[in-house]
C-alpha cells in the first residue's frame, strides 16, 4: 500500500475524478486549497488589506491504494497532461507507507 497525493486546478477537478474511477481508485479524500506558482509575486502583491485572493483555486486529493492502481493513474494523468493547452498540469506523487493501523 502507498499514499497517492494529487493536486489539480479547479477546472480539472471533474477530470481527475473521472481518472480515479478509470484507475479503480474508489476510496479517496479531497480538500480545496489555494495554489501558488511564484512566491516572489505573492510577496510583492501582499498588503494589509488585499482586495483579492492571490492563489489559484485548486484541489488536493489523497488515497491509500495499491501499486497497480497507482501505475494506471500515473499513465492516465501523463496522457491527460500531454493534451493540455494550459500551464497547469495535474501533479501526482507517491509516498511509501512504512506502517499503518
Amino acid at each position: 500500500m502507498k499514499l497517492l497525493i494529487v493536486t489539480v486546478v479547479e477546472a480539472f477537478e471533474k477530470d481527475i475524478l473521472r481518472l480515479f474511477k478509470e484507475a479503480k481508485i474508489e476510496s479517496f479524500s479531497g480538500s480545496e486549497i489555494d495554489g501558488y506558482k511564484n512566491h516572489t509575486s505573492v510577496v510583492r502583491t501582499s498588503s494589509w488589506f488585499p482586495s483579492q485572493k492571490s492563489g489559484v483555486e485548486s484541489s488536493l486529493f489523497f488515497s491509500f491504494t495499491e501499486d497497480e492502481n497507482i501505475d494506471l493513474i500515473f499513465k492516465l494523468i501523463k496522457e491527460f497532461n500531454s493534451n493540455l493547452e494550459t500551464n497547469n498540469p495535474i501533479k501526482a506523487v507517491v509516498v511509501p507507507i512504512e506502517k499503518s493501523i
